[in-house]
């Protein structure tokens, strides 16, 4: 899909008008239609504005993930030494037996957590 119509969908998709992005950007609806039309694509200042309001990730914008999440979902404290992005880098350094270790306690903690909501 075209820049341009994700941007659209994406828009729809959020309820938002066109000229509630360009109040936010602080430019014209014309503008805004024509990043949806693919007839100008944004800079970079702007797209990450887009990210910002849309509450997105650039490469989401940019079809580079499906990972919707924002900035700020990555800086999340999950403790005073931890944010969500150092857990996703920790992550991704496991090897293999450790990454299948990590799933079967995700799984466990999944499992724990929809018991907890029962009680």
């Amino acid at each position: 899909m075209e820049f341009g119509e994700f941007l659209a969908e994406l828009r729809k998709e959020k309820g938002f008008l066109q000229k509630e992005v360009a109040a936010y950007l602080n430019m014209t609806v014309a503008t805004i239609s024509n990043y949806e039309k693919g007839v100008h694509s944004p800079d970079l200042v702007t797209l990450s504005k887009l990210a910002d309001f849309y509450h997105v990730s650039t490469d989401y914008l940019l079809q580079r993930t499906k990972y919707k999440a924002s900035i700020d979902s990555l800086n999340k404290e999950l403790s005073a030494d931890y944010t969500v992005g150092d857990l996703m880098n920790t992550t991704l350094e496991l090897d293999r037996r450790n990454v299948n270790a990590l799933l079967d306690y995700y799984e466990l903690l999944s499992l724990r957590n929809s018991f907890n909501k029962v009680k």
